[in-house]
Parts: C-alpha cells; sequence; structure tokens
C-alpha cells in the first residue's frame, strides 16, 4: 500500500511520521486514525494550489515558457502610452493573448 504523504500531511498537519506499511503517527509515536476522504479532500486542495502556482509562473515566464508572457511593466507602460496617442490597442491584445494562452484554472 503507498500513501499519499503530502495529503496526509496537508489533512492532518499533526502527523510526523507516515509509513507506507504502519500508517501515520503523531510526535508522541501515537497513530493516527486515517480516513480516506480527508486525504483525498487534501490532494484536491493541493492539486489546486499547484494549478494556481503554475499558472501564474506560467503568465510571467518563470515556469521556463518564453512564449506569450507578459511584458515587463515598463514595456505595458510604453503600450498603453503609444495606444493612448495612436488609437491602437496594442496592450489590450497582448494581455488577452497571455489570458488566452494560459487561462485561469
Amino acid at each position: 500500500m503507498s500513501l499519499d504523504h503530502e495529503a496526509i500531511r496537508k489533512a492532518y498537519p499533526s502527523a510526523v511520521t507516515i509509513d507506507d506499511s504502519t500508517g501515520a503517527f503523531d510526535a508522541s509515536g501515537n497513530k493516527i486514525s486515517l480516513t480516506q476522504s480527508d486525504i483525498d479532500a487534501a490532494r484536491v486542495t493541493l492539486d489546486a494550489e499547484a494549478a494556481a502556482i503554475l499558472y501564474q509562473s506560467q503568465r510571467t515566464g518563470a515556469a521556463g515558457t518564453t512564449d506569450t508572457i507578459y511584458a515587463s511593466v515598463g514595456d505595458q507602460l510604453d503600450m498603453q502610452y503609444k495606444d493612448a496617442v495612436n488609437g491602437t490597442t496594442t496592450w489590450k491584445d497582448h494581455v488577452a493573448a497571455v489570458k488566452a494562452k494560459y487561462p485561469k484554472p
């Protein structure tokens, strides 16, 4: 049996030791009674948190993406100024392209 250690630690913060064959234990060595629905709910939360971090890092290029990422703040301000002067939508188009490629999870 293989336990989801990360989800167990999220669902049961008092868990200090987790062993796939014997279960989870607190700091005093007392066995923690694990409930699969609690572990599953913790896994859903952990997956959502990871997706949010990935989404943010993709939009900024921190995830290693180099195409369709937000330009620097200075470049975006420059786009906004030029759009106002020229009547164009360069900045809105830029933001829309990034949001389309990396939608919120």
